[in-house]
């Protein structure tokens, strides 16, 4: 695979809160194009590693290529070199995080007029847009209160896609949910990645992970312990913990 067909190359990062090590060395690519799904038991490193990607966990040590921006982390980065690495992927969060003072669409419009100052007029139309794909362009001018919870979560993806990022991250993007609605947000991302968005989903949903990804990470104990597309990963685990933790979601009784 060339350079320019990886959107995500991390190797050996590290990434310690106090004395507890959460990312032990990990490495991976991620394809332009692709979906990626990370899975693993409670405390495996999962959201640590996918909110390195983001700088929002500044990891201790190793190098991150997220999209144009390579960050040597050794290296103490600045903030302005944070700031271009950011700018690179878009977060959708577990629990929404909107402003519950702003519409919706002023929820979507606000990093591109904030942060990238871009024209008015066409951030509006873009958010219109992006509304109407999420399923909400009748929603524009209602606030987060007066949204259920799967519909707060598709204002969420709108939001990050409409920093026009090179690379998705979803953090759990259905724990949050009741049971009934979290069909409505799975849809909406298995929706992006036949659009060609290169994604990377931190989730449960298993079966959500066998159908629409590409590759598959099992974390466990603050390494990547199996990765390789869901067929292998899923349906043929080599490691015995895979197959254990597997068995437990699966077949909870």
């Amino acid at each position: 695979m060339s350079e320019k067909e990886i959107r995500v190359d991390a190797r050996e990062i590290r990434k310690s809160f106090g004395d507890n090590e959460v990312l032990k060395g990990v490495s991976f690519t991620v394809p332009r194009g692709s979906a990626t799904a990370i899975i693993g038991p409670s405390g495996s490193g999962k959201t640590t590693l996918l909110r390195t990607l983001n700088a929002l966990d500044v990891p201790d040590s190793g190098v991150i290529r997220v999209g144009d921006e390579e960050v040597d982390f050794s290296a103490n980065p600045g903030k302005a070199e944070l700031r271009r690495y950011r700018a690179q992927s878009g977060f959708v969060f577990q629990s929404h995080n909107l402003f519950p003072h702003k519409t919706v669409l002023q929820n979507v419009t606000e990093g591109p007029l904030v942060v990238q100052k871009r024209p008015a007029e066409q951030v509006r139309s873009e958010a219109l847009a992006l509304l109407d794909q999420v399923g909400l362009a009748n929603k524009s001018d209602a606030y987060p209160y007066q949204l259920s919870g799967g519909q707060q979560q598709r204002v969420g993806i709108a939001r990050a896609l409409a920093l026009a990022p090179k690379v998705v991250l979803f953090d759990e993007p259905t724990s949050a949910l009741d049971p009934e609605l979290v069909g409505e947000v799975l849809s909406v991302i298995k929706d992006l990645a036949t659009e060609g968005w290169t994604l990377l989903v931190v989730t449960h949903e298993i079966q959500f992970a066998r159908g629409v990804s590409d590759q598959v990470l099992f974390t466990d104990g603050g390494i990547i312990l199996e990765q390789g597309p869901p067929e292998q990963v899923i349906g043929d685990p080599a490691q015995d913990r895979t197959r254990q933790f597997l068995q437990r979601i699966l077949n909870p009784l």
